[in-house]
């Protein structure tokens, strides 16, 4: 018996397959504002994802929509394939149908996922600006893509998540950071399911339990993990929450910052990947 959502997925991974061969091991998720990484790699091939079967399309600003294979800093650099946007729950997606484009590329062939995200500080050391490695996550989005029939060809029935952030990849994005001169903090992340920003009252809960909040990510990471796939996370400090305020957090804010730290980012990004793909971790 067949599974609708499986079908979807091989269908999408096959064509993925066959627009880039081979496909690569490493992937990336570009978040809000994030999207001027893709533009940097080298011998670009881009696909919008309106012409990919089964992938949803972004209605985010910041989120150019499209599928991006290219090389890290040069022709001869390490191959990546960057998913430029990501599909939101709160588009209103359910949760299997968000993180499809995701495990499609890991059907394909991708082993190792750097997921970005731009988030809100809620440790009051942290300022717009800063990048923040995720050491553990909690999903307060109260969705999970793994929810339905267990799809086994991706993944078992129960994956365990006490390491969901792969340990030797942050300690490869520890090295990187140091190595490239751009500052690392590190950190809890909280997914919430949006798309209203956080009350006062909400702020001062979450910071309880972790340093940054978002929209995403956490579904992702789960399906990835699902896979049997590593995960590396990396949150854009865009906003920060800490101070009691009534100033009013918006997209556009968090659109700048991230375009302000683009360079940071990339610098940071292809490190990793650089030291990835030279043995570094795997």
């Amino acid at each position: 018996m067949t599974n609708p959502l499986l079908d979807r997925i091989d269908e999408s991974a096959a064509w993925i397959r066959s627009r880039f061969q081979p496909a690569p091991r490493i992937a990336v998720v570009a978040g809000s504002g994030l999207s001027n990484y893709a533009q940097t790699l080298a011998t670009r091939t881009a696909s919008p994802y309106a012409s990919i079967p089964n992938f949803p399309q972004s209605t985010v600003a910041g989120h150019a929509g499209e599928l991006v294979a290219g090389r890290v800093r040069d022709a001869e650099g390490p191959a990546v394939l960057v998913m430029n946007g990501r599909s939101h729950i709160y588009e209103g997606h359910d949760a299997p149908a968000a993180t499809l484009p995701l495990r499609a590329i890991l059907k394909a062939g991708a082993e190792i996922v750097i997921l970005s995200n731009a988030a809100g500080g809620l440790n009051r050391f942290f300022v717009p600006g800063d990048i923040m490695l995720i050491a553990d996550h909690i999903n307060f989005q109260f969705r999970n893509p793994l929810v339905g029939p267990n799809l086994d060809a991706l993944g078992t029935r129960f994956p365990g998540m006490s390491a969901a952030w792969d340990p030797e990849l942050r300690a490869v994005a520890r090295r990187a950071a140091i190595e490239c001169g751009v500052p690392l903090r590190e950190g809890t992340y909280i997914s919430v399911t949006g798309p209203s920003y956080e009350t006062q009252a909400e702020v001062q809960m979450f910071r309880v339990w972790a340093d940054a909040i978002g929209m995403s990510t956490v579904p992702e990471n789960l399906a990835a993990v699902h896979a049997g796939a590593r995960c590396l996370g990396l949150s854009v400090i865009t906003n920060s929450l800490v101070l009691k305020t009534d100033k009013v957090t918006t997209h556009e804010e968090v659109m700048e910052t991230g375009r302000r730290v683009a360079v940071s980012f990339q610098r940071l990004v292809d490190a990793i990947i650089l030291a990835i793909d030279s043995g570094g971790s795997g």
